[in-house]
């Protein structure tokens, strides 16, 4: 019988630490919505030796946290998302490089977000305010005075972690060095905001929602059934129509018959997207997920800084841009526009690759080229 989920996967005070460090800000974390978010904990993680000025910030993306690089176990589910190419002797090489990894702000997995506790002791749930990418850049800004980083030798970040890495170079343009923009954009697309808007839906209109205020229910009592529903739409877009016809076809899962009138089964790319849901909801939490999608529609680096090129065109960083060249989610048009306006960028690197928008997660000798070229 299939093990209920929490009502939130959210990492949570009491639960395994595992690799996870933890900043609390003295004072509250200003917001571009003219609020203040008292008590922030900020949790990441690091790897390799600070030696004043060789400090690497890496954002990760959407469902992703600051466990970048180690094993699944304790405190981490999965293993870390870019292993291959963060640790010794590897693309980001550890015995060189200072490696920074925090969880994001809004996030679940140690970063002050929706399940966690507000001054008042209960999660924060719906009373989350609205927050921005800009403010989740403003917060990481606030951890490395925190650690004493004064500079990033690199800011590496793909998808939703690419919008903090523009941001953080166009901010904060004497803080980077470095910049590496991964199938990521300067602007959300309509497209983009579009294919959200039915994950957002799907959580929303799940009667476990509860508005937001759910985190202290039951297991199988949280909105996962709408959580898993956005994770079927986000990981189909994530990869290609190719692969999945190559994959999986029209065959049936084993022991299924999607023909059966009695008991219709599943075709095998259903199961997967099943798989994925599954995965999802054991692991993250619904309100994240809402705030972090809302944070990324209104992601536009050019907002209140003229035309596109005025803001790229703040950007001091050597820069590489790279992009899927099979990404449906954030075509190769949007890194090219990147690379166009960023001063000294060059041509976009392109990734070769039938996995679509995760070929920035899975493209480790390619991705290991393009570092050769930025950290050189």
């Amino acid at each position: 019988m299939p093990v209920l989920p929490p009502a939130t996967g959210a990492w949570r005070a009491g639960d395994p630490v595992g690799d996870r460090r933890f900043v609390v800000l003295p004072d509250p974390l200003p917001l571009e919505s003219g609020s203040a978010l008292p008590d922030v904990t900020v949790a990441y993680e690091s790897w390799g030796t600070f030696d004043g000025s060789n400090a690497v910030l890496v954002l990760h993306a959407l469902t992703g946290d600051s466990h970048v690089s180690g094993p699944a176990g304790l405190g981490h589910p999965t293993p870390g998302w870019w292993a291959g190419i963060i640790g010794p002797g590897l693309a980001i090489d550890t015995d060189r490089w200072f490696v920074v990894a925090p969880n994001v702000l809004g996030g679940c997995q140690g970063t002050t977000g929706p399940a966690s506790p507000a001054p008042d002791g209960r999660p924060w749930g719906s009373r989350f305010p609205r927050t921005s990418v800009r403010d989740q850049v403003a917060l990481e800004v606030r951890l490395a005075d925190q650690l004493g980083i004064g500079a990033w030798a690199a800011v590496l970040g793909g998808s939703m972690g690419g919008m903090r890495a523009v941001e953080w170079a166009v901010t904060h343009p004497d803080r980077v060095e470095r910049l590496l923009l991964l199938a990521c954009c300067a602007a959300a697309s309509a497209d983009q905001i579009a294919w959200a808007a039915p994950q957002l839906a799907a959580i929303r209109e799940d009667p476990n929602w509860c508005g937001g205020d759910y985190h202290d229910r039951g297991r199988g009592e949280g909105p996962h059934l709408g959580l898993g529903v956005a994770r079927r739409i986000a990981h189909a877009t994530y990869r290609t129509a190719e692969e999945l016809d190559t994959r999986f076809g029209r065959r049936h899962q084993p022991g299924e018959d999607p023909y059966d009138a009695a008991a219709p089964g599943r075709f095998a790319v259903e199961s997967y997207l099943d798989h994925h849901a599954e995965k999802l909801v054991h692991r993250f939490d619904a309100g994240s997920y809402v705030t972090l999608t809302s944070a990324m529609n209104g992601h536009d680096v050019s907002r209140d800084r003229g035309s596109m090129a005025d803001a790229l065109g703040r950007v001091t960083a050597r820069t590489v841009v790279a992009g899927s060249t099979s990404d449906r989610l954030y075509p190769l048009a949007q890194q090219e526009e990147l690379a166009t306006l960023i001063p000294g960028a060059g041509p976009v690197e392109r990734i070769e690759s039938p996995y679509g928008h995760d070929a920035f997660l899975i493209e480790t000798r390619r991705l290991a080229e393009i570092l050769a070229l930025l950290m050189r």
